[in-house]
């Protein structure tokens, strides 16, 4: 969640957030790989054998992040006009940590 935060946030740069919701536009496909990069880098040092699965945050990230950013824009749901902006945020992360626990359970259970 550590790696999640600070990819999410401070590393994430306006080139990337604002053009996730463009369907393989640049910004989003290098914040979702700056995911995969450090989730790959923490794989490596903890559990080698499954750095593969770097790959499938990277898919996995893009493609939630693009789904909140389109449900966003198509129920015009901003920060100052809707708690169901907040709702789907709150859902958003909740998937991405959901990524990290199924990682978790492929690493220390198969």
């Amino acid at each position: 969640m550590t790696k999640h935060f600070f990819c999410d946030f401070p590393f994430q740069i306006p080139y990337m957030y604002k053009n996730k919701g463009k369907y393989l536009h640049l910004g989003g496909i290098l914040h979702s790989l700056t995911h995969g990069i450090f989730t790959g880098v923490i794989l490596s040092i903890l559990h080698p054998t499954y750095i593969w699965l770097a790959i499938i945050d990277f898919i996995l990230h893009y493609h939630i992040d693009w789904a909140k950013v389109k449900i966003n824009t198509y129920f015009n749901l901003q920060p100052n006009n809707s708690e169901w902006y907040w709702v789907l945020l709150g859902f958003d992360q909740l998937c991405h940590f959901y990524t990290y626990f199924g990682i978790a359970y492929i690493c220390w259970n198969l």
